[in-house]
């Protein structure tokens, strides 16, 4: 089992049922698999605030979302994080591809990797940094963590996650 497939049958074991996503090359194997599965809406959207706005409405609205995201728009959620998911407890995994690290062939992407980290951790949201593929074991228990305490969680995945770009 490749790992994006383990990521989406973990996400559809915890009965995420919505997952909206921006485009991303290295979460692109998920993106492919979330599409195809038959218990999960895909809703593909064009930016990252808008995705947790949808998010928030699948929530209300009795599904538990996701959200798949580059963490170069952290910067852009800030608000919408605080004022909607923090504000009205709604738990809400966001995996992440994490650009700007090691390995990284883009040099405008550095600079917002400089900030993720500390932006979620002023923002008190759970971050994990998935670096190897044996990383991802956790998932299934960072899903359950999540929606157990009603907090969006960050995921962040690497280049050396991945196996490179």
């Amino acid at each position: 089992m490749s790992i994006s497939d383990k990521l989406v049958n973990d996400l559809a074991a915890n009965q995420v049922n919505f997952v909206t996503t921006v485009p991303c090359k290295q979460l692109g194997g998920v993106i492919d698999g979330i599409e195809k599965h038959a218990d999960i809406k895909h809703v593909p959207c064009n930016k990252e605030d808008e995705g947790i706005g949808l998010c928030a409405g699948a929530w209300m609205g009795g599904t538990r979302p996701a959200i798949i995201m580059q963490n170069t728009a952290i910067g852009v959620t800030v608000n919408t994080l605080v004022t909607l998911t923090q504000f009205y407890r709604m738990p809400l995994p966001m995996l992440i591809s994490y650009r700007g690290e090691l390995r990284e062939p883009v040099s405008c992407q550095v600079e917002m990797a400089v900030h993720t980290k500390a932006l979620l951790d002023q923002l008190l949201i759970p971050t994990y940094h998935f670096h190897q593929e044996s990383d991802a074991e956790e998932f299934d228990t960072i899903l359950k963590y999540c929606f157990m305490s009603k907090k969006p969680v960050a995921i962040l995945t690497d280049a050396n996650f991945w196996g490179g770009y």
